[in-house]
């Protein structure tokens, strides 16, 4: 009986001896690699949460343009009617007076004619 109590002692001691020489660096090292991954997958969601920002940023500058260039090209379109309108209004304005003075001219022209007509009868 004394050997069978020694016999287990030894073999209890034999597997404590090697369960307590295992390599427990494999297990810190997945734990690690991990934690490293966990950490480069936050890293990605921050740098592609800040791209999208910037796009958005970028894209709200873009429409921000687009609308100031927008309202110059009506206002530029505006100004270019007016002045349309106002060349026109000068030119039919023209045409009247040289008009009323070509009338004018010619019924001068006929009272005069009428007029030495009339003084040769005489």
């Amino acid at each position: 009986m004394k050997k069978l109590l020694l016999s287990t002692a030894l073999l209890l001691a034999l597997c404590v001896t090697f369960t307590s020489c295992r390599d427990e660096k494999s297990t810190d090292g997945v734990e690690e690699t991990m934690d490293n991954a966990a950490d480069a997958m936050e890293d990605a969601a921050d740098d592609a949460e800040e791209a999208m920002e910037d796009a958005a940023d970028d894209v709200e500058g873009a429409m921000d343009e687009a609308g100031d260039a927008m309202e110059d090209a009506a206002d530029a379109t505006g100004e270019a009617i007016d002045d349309a309108v106002n060349a026109t209004g000068d030119a039919v304005n023209d045409a009247v007076d040289a008009t009323e003075k070509a009338a004018n001219d010619a019924a001068n022209a006929v009272k005069d004619k009428a007029s030495d007509l009339t003084k040769k009868k005489d």
